[in-house]
């Protein structure tokens, strides 16, 4: 299965500045759901502007937040594709024109220290995953700084255990407060090493609002977190209420003994992310 370098570009610019100003409509169900079910005046005041902000955003092909984040990619290279060109640097180039052509703001500097932007939001933040399969399927997310800045992650001992887990992700919802843009979707992830445990963690965002963990440990804490994150005294925008967050996904993989990683990426109100799948006799977008 071919797929040129020019079919990557197009459809990946397509999805940058269509998710920018377009949000799920799951999301939207969502947000509508947790407005009916809000108890707090104000709160339930706060849901309604955000879900006329995203119209507006949709019907009008504007940001629905002005912070356009830092494009971050999940890709799913299936087996069977040939490539004849340099994918991460087909999917910078897409996210520069991307960028430039939405009139989207570009956040990127090219170091942390001296803050010199990079004046097209690349380099992009790619992480890439071999595939049994035909296609070449894409991930895009515009990852705002707000609710990025307020993740966390620490190395646990394996003397902790799950009331442990509960405690720190409780902590660091607290530690957010406001500053976070809740609602949220909040993303664990547990297990793995160092390096991974952040990585399944921001997977686990991605996944759909729908679905529930498969491991019965994870599902428990997903059921548990969503009940007790919506009792803490933060609510939308920080400002009260019962709707701290949307929902809770929770992805775990195997660890050392002697370790026990655990990362909580939280995911603000503006949950944009697209996918494009390419090859395979067809090309679809979610």
């Amino acid at each position: 299965m071919n797929i040129t370098r020019e079919d990557v570009i197009r459809e990946v610019k397509k999805i940058v500045v269509d998710a920018a100003c377009n949000l799920d409509p799951e999301m939207v169900r969502f947000l509508q759901l947790a407005k009916s079910k809000e108890t707090a005046p104000l709160a339930k005041t706060i849901l309604s502007e955000i879900i006329q902000n995203q119209e507006i955003a949709r019907n009008q092909g504007i940001p629905m937040c002005q912070d356009t984040g830092v494009s971050v990619f999940f890709v799913e290279l299936g087996n069977q594709v040939r490539l004849d060109f340099d994918l991460v640097e087909a999917i910078n180039e897409a996210t520069r024109l991307g960028y430039k052509e939405g009139f989207l703001r570009k956040s990127i500097v090219a170091h942390p220290i001296d803050r010199v932007n990079t004046k097209d939001n690349t380099p992009a933040v790619i992480h890439i995953k071999l595939v049994m399969g035909d296609t070449l399927h894409i991930t895009f997310a515009p990852k705002g700084a707000g609710s990025e800045n307020l993740s966390r992650m620490k190395m646990m001992t394996p003397a902790e255990g799950i009331e442990d887990v509960i405690a720190f992700v409780k902590e660091t919802i607290l530690l957010a407060g406001g500053k976070a843009c809740p609602p949220l979707i909040v993303g664990i992830g547990i297990g793995g090493n160092f390096e991974l445990a952040p990585l399944i963690a921001k997977e686990a965002i991605f996944r759909p609002l729908t679905d529930e963990a498969t491991h019965p440990i994870n599902r428990e804490l997903e059921v548990r977190l969503m009940k007790e994150i919506n009792e803490l005294p933060v609510g939308a925008m920080g400002l009260g209420g019962v709707t701290t967050c949307l929902a809770v996904k929770v992805n775990s993989y195997p660890c050392h003994i002697a370790s026990f990683p655990v990362a909580v990426n939280l995911q603000c109100h503006a949950a944009r992310h697209k996918e494009i799948t390419l090859g395979g006799n067809k090309h679809e977008e979610i």
